[in-house]
């Protein structure tokens, strides 16, 4: 339930909230009067999303400077056994998934992500197969082909690894190396703390915007490497406090974005690392 809910809202404490409330109408339910209580729950959580995404979305197009999705690890997101399934909680699926109507979503996901027939989202939604066929490939449209990232593995690890040390080191060249031509800096602070509020975009751009950050905030700042939303990542700790989870994503070898939320309200996950 927290799977479906995350990916249908890209939010972690609203996902935990409507999986509560899909509990509490669990209880509710009079016993033996679900035939099939894996398909109620979720056409519940469906439904109870579907209800948050027109006001999330009213709210995001407000967000001071980039909106990205709240960082989860990504254990705890359920069996994800295939790279379909780790593409389909990537920060730049989830963002992707921003371009779409809440049907559309709600069936894109379903159909991606669970691989639920179009019968079976007919059913969750209440609506024809055909215009579940129908909101399933205009979302296709709106989406395109999502960027296929590097599994994670020890070369992934080595690609990240020579990055933050090229990074902390202050290592224009050893950066030049392993961030990609077309590169892409966001940075979410959503009007907390200071971040960049437009996209970076490629490498000169990118090398200079990561070279400031790191004069700016490096001094004192302990990485932890993590696995959040099916990626490698690195959790940043200043003077006890998590104050970043920066994803890095890794495609044919090179590092082609960094996505990194430091707005505190987004890093609650991570938050046990502090005491670690």
């Amino acid at each position: 339930m927290f799977g479906l809910a995350y990916r249908m809202l890209g939010s972690a404490a609203e996902a935990e909230d409507v999986v509560q409330d899909a509990c509490l109408r669990w209880i509710g339910t009079e016993p033996g009067s679900v035939a099939a209580p894996g398909a109620w729950l979720a056409k519940v959580v469906t439904n109870l999303c579907l209800n948050r995404l027109t006001a999330a979305r009213a709210t995001r197009e407000s967000y001071v400077g980039t909106w990205l999705p709240e960082p989860v690890p990504t254990d705890a997101l359920g069996p994800l056994e295939t790279a379909e399934q780790r593409d389909s909680v990537s920060m730049a699926f989830l963002v992707l998934l921003e371009r779409l109507t809440p049907a559309e979503r709600a069936v894109f996901v379903l159909r991606e992500a669970f691989a639920y027939g179009y019968r079976e989202i007919a059913d969750v939604l209440d609506l024809s197969e055909a215009g579940c066929r129908q909101l399933y490939h205009r979302g296709r449209q709106r989406i395109g082909e999502p960027r296929r990232f590097d599994a994670p593995g020890e070369q992934r690890r080595t690609i990240v690894e020579r990055f933050l040390w090229a990074a902390q080191s202050g290592d224009l060249k050893g950066l030049e190396k392993v961030l990609a031509a077309d590169v892409v800096a966001w940075a979410d602070g959503g009007g907390r703390v200071s971040a960049a509020l437009r996209p970076v975009l490629g490498r000169e751009k990118v090398i200079r915007y990561v070279a400031g950050v790191v004069a700016k905030f490096g001094e004192g700042v302990e990485a932890r490497y993590v696995e959040a939303n099916g990626q490698d990542a690195i959790v940043g700790l200043l003077g006890g406090q998590v104050v970043t989870v920066f994803v890095v994503e890794v495609a044919d070898g090179m590092v082609v974005g960094l996505r990194s939320v430091l707005n505190p309200d987004k890093l609650s996950r991570f938050a046990e690392l502090a005491g670690s």
